[in-house]
């Protein structure tokens, strides 16, 4: 593909409403752009990123054995009575009526819609458990939108809900979205710490965020440091394993700043390795028993002929918010150089030849280069524009892509300049650019 072929509406500036870097950058690449307050248009650059952070998402969701379905944004209002939450959420809620005066909402979050599902289709014991998630559209009503993608009112979410015959069980089902959310973001190349915190308006008695570290995190953490030494490395989908490892994190103090206990911190956590910062929410997990299957009728059978309401969880993950979250954790803000992990690159390698009027051979050779890569499964882009090498450079060090491949005056013979952003070039053949991206590629 062409660079001028392709819709990224690049600005010379920082937009003066953006205040955090990940909404700069955002609106600067033409990764997104606002149609009202709180509500964006994913343009194709950002619409790439957040599909392959949807991909990695449904790989380990798939890997624990979750199923994907796919639920309404808009809902009846009848189920969210019957849990006893329609009154009870708050403003953030958009309420709403059809033409038949009926009240609907727009779907803040879906744990009565999925209890319906599972009443209506499961009676027996001998089906459980059952993990069932999506991937979709959820609105919240903001009081004050801002910071771009990070806080505002549409948004694109995985939300999972587990369904179990006991509490034994369902801690079982619980560790296991645990397991899965610490590999998501490992091969989103991030560190999420997960955090024992309020369960909000969802519900239950136990729950964990999962926070990035980010001066321009919303949430306000405090950890013990040697939280960071624990590797998730190694453990598997078994019960004792995945006990384990809950085991190796929990023993470690780390709360956000509904939970924290000033006392408790000081007694459990020795003063070198106290830390104190902020954070961003990535991911939320929640254990709530019957709140919602008790009110919304959601029994099965059990050996012997008795009945009782299955034991649920929910887990979420901001697909949407976690491209935010990235560009905080990684974009360098001083070279104005964006470093998107491989995994959810716009495109792996930038193709940057010296344009001449006069002389095509830089473009040939930049499409002989792009139809190996392209054959070789790696996703590169032609910057085929007449600016100078230092523009296209910083351009695309700006939109983040991770390799360039630079064809000038002196690209003669079978070598080329390649460049990873931020580090010294090198000359290689196209055979050994290939071999080295298809190994890092290999390696998340």
């Amino acid at each position: 593909m062409y660079i001028s072929k392709a819709f990224i509406p690049i600005l010379k500036n920082n937009p003066s409403e953006a205040k955090i870097k990940s909404h700069q950058l955002m609106l600067r690449t033409g990764m997104i752009k606002q149609s009202s307050a709180g509500i964006y248009s994913w343009l194709p650059l950002g619409f790439k990123v957040m599909k392959k952070i949807e991909k990695i998402v449904r790989e380990e969701q798939n890997k624990i054995g979750a199923h994907e379905l796919l639920m309404p944004t808009i809902q009846s209002s009848e189920i969210w009575k019957e849990s006893g939450r329609y009154e009870d959420y708050g403003d953030e809620m958009l309420r709403i009526k059809d033409r038949q005066n009926r009240e609907m909402l727009y779907g803040p979050t879906n744990e009565e819609l999925i209890t319906e599902i599972f009443r209506s289709s499961i009676k027996s014991y001998k089906l459980l458990p059952q993990l069932l998630y999506h991937i979709q559209w959820k609105f919240r009503d903001e009081l004050r939108p801002r910071f771009g993608i990070m806080r505002c009112r549409e948004f694109f979410m995985k939300d999972a809900y587990s369904f179990d015959i006991n509490d034994e069980e369902a801690f079982f089902s619980y560790n296991k979205f645990f397991l899965s959310y610490l590999r998501t973001f490992k091969r989103l190349d991030l560190t999420a710490i997960p955090m024992a915190a309020d369960t909000g308006p969802i519900g239950g008695n136990l729950s964990h965020e999962f926070i990035i570290l980010a001066e321009t995190g919303e949430s306000k953490i405090f950890t013990d440091k040697r939280i960071f030494d624990v590797n998730s490395n190694g453990f598997d989908i078994e019960k004792k394993s995945l006990e384990d490892l809950r085991k190796q994190y929990e023993k470690f103090y780390a709360v956000t700043d509904e939970k924290f206990n000033k006392k408790e911190f000081e007694e459990k956590v020795s003063k070198e390795n106290r830390l104190t910062t902020k954070g961003i929410e990535v991911g939320h997990i929640f254990y709530f028993g019957d709140k919602y299957s008790k009110p919304l009728n959601a029994a099965v059978d059990l050996p012997g002929g008795k009945k009782d309401f299955v034991k649920m969880g929910s887990y979420g993950i901001g697909v949407s918010r976690l491209v935010g979250a990235i560009i905080e954790a990684k974009y360098d803000e001083k070279e104005e150089i964006m470093k998107w992990p491989m995994s959810v690159a716009p495109y792996e390698v930038a193709i940057i030849p010296l344009v001449n009027k006069n002389d095509n051979s830089n473009l040939e050779k930049a499409n002989n280069i792009f139809k190996h890569l392209n054959n070789n499964n790696i996703d590169s882009i032609i910057d085929d524009t007449d600016e100078n090498f230092s523009s296209k450079i910083k351009k695309f060090n700006l939109i983040g892509v991770p390799y360039q491949i630079l064809l000038g005056k002196k690209s003669d013979g079978d070598l080329f300049e390649f460049k990873e952003v931020g580090k010294d070039p090198k000359n290689l053949s196209i055979e050994q650019i290939t071999k080295f991206i298809t190994e890092q590629k290999e390696k998340i």
